[in-house]
C-alpha cells in the first residue's frame, strides 16, 4: 500500500500534488463553511415568507407617520394659526412666500419662507408654540439678523414645511 502511494506521488508530481491538497481543501471548506451558511440562508428564507402576510414593526410605524400626518385641518388652517400665534407672542410676520412640493410618493410638502421681526425671546415663543400647535410643522431653517448691537429687535427669515399627506 504504501509502495502505491508512493508511486502516485511521483506520477503526480508536485504540482499534481498541490492540486488534490487544494482539491481537499475546497471539500473541506464546502462542508464546513458554504452548508452551514446555505442552511440558515434557506431557514431566514423561510421565515421571511412566514411573515410575509402580517406586518412588520417597521410597516407599522410607517402607517402610524402617514396617520400622524393625515390631519383634517387645511392647509390655510395651519397658516391661519401660524399668524395667530405671531400675534400672541408679539412677532411681526411680514409677506411669506409658499411653494408646494409634490414629490411621487404619498407625502406634500408645503414650504413656506416666512420673514419675521421681534426679540429674540419673542421669536423662540412663537417657534415653540407654532412647533407645538401645529405639530406638521418643521422649522428647516432659520437666520437671525440684528442692525446693531443696542437694537433689541432681531429679523429672523424662517424656513418652515407643512408635511401633509396626498388626498
Amino acid at each position: 500500500m504504501k509502495a502505491r502511494l508512493c508511486q502516485i506521488r511521483r506520477q503526480l508530481g508536485p504540482l499534481g500534488m498541490a492540486a488534490l491538497l487544494l482539491m481537499a481543501a475546497a471539500a473541506a471548506f464546502s462542508s464546513l463553511v458554504l452548508e452551514p451558511l446555505e442552511k440558515r440562508n434557506a431557514l431566514l428564507i423561510s421565515s421571511v415568507k412566514k411573515g410575509s402576510g402580517n406586518h412588520s414593526p417597521t410597516g407599522e410605524k410607517v402607517d402610524a407617520v402617514y396617520q400622524f400626518l393625515a390631519r383634517d385641518a387645511e392647509t390655510t388652517d395651519h397658516l391661519a394659526k401660524l399668524y395667530g400665534i405671531g400675534k400672541a407672542t408679539g412677532v411681526e410676520l411680514k409677506q411669506a412666500t409658499y411653494k408646494t412640493h409634490s414629490e411621487a410618493g404619498r407625502l406634500e410638502r408645503y414650504e413656506i419662507v416666512l420673514p419675521a421681526s421681534g426679540s429674540y425671546p419673542q421669536i423662540r415663543d412663537f417657534l415653540k408654540r407654532a412647533l407645538a400647535e401645529i405639530p406638521v410643522l418643521s422649522l428647516d431653517h432659520m437666520t437671525l439678523k440684528r442692525e446693531s448691537r443696542s437694537d433689541g429687535a432681531v429679523n429672523a427669515e424662517l424656513r418652515l414645511t407643512l408635511h401633509k399627506v396626498k388626498s
